[in-house]
């Protein structure tokens, strides 16, 4: 059974960090590229940033580029994303999944979604 659990979302104010992590269980992680994805209130679920499955290589939405960083420990089965210089517009829940059709930001995912961990940014 497929498990993805995100976690280290909260509540910071504009210009803070915070580090994301997404567990994943029940399939062969390391062998997956893998995304994360955010969801606003009101607008659609959009891919943020994407690392291959050995991590050499990493794509961003021009949106997060040059202040998030996404990065995998393939011994634990865990992909991390650093969100630095954090704005109100990168409030949102954050998911993790695995891309429909290999290296890619666009199009559905392999998995169930998991519940997601609410990033607020805020003053």
């Amino acid at each position: 059974q497929v498990q993805l659990v995100e976690s280290g979302g909260g509540l910071v104010q504009p210009g803070g960090s915070l580090r994301l992590s997404c567990a994943a269980s029940g399939f062969t992680f390391s062998s997956y590229v893998m995304s994360w994805y955010r969801q606003a209130p009101g607008k659609e679920r959009e891919s943020v940033a994407i690392i291959s499955s050995g991590g050499g290589m990493t794509t961003y939405a021009d949106s997060v580029k040059g202040r998030f960083t996404v990065s995998r420990d393939n011994a634990k089965n865990t992909v991390y994303l650093q969100m630095n210089s954090l704005k109100p517009e990168d409030t949102a829940v954050y998911y993790c999944n695995v891309p429909r059709g290999g290296y890619t930001m666009r199009g559905s995912v392999v998995y169930g979604w998991g519940k997601g961990t609410l990033v607020t940014v805020s003053s």
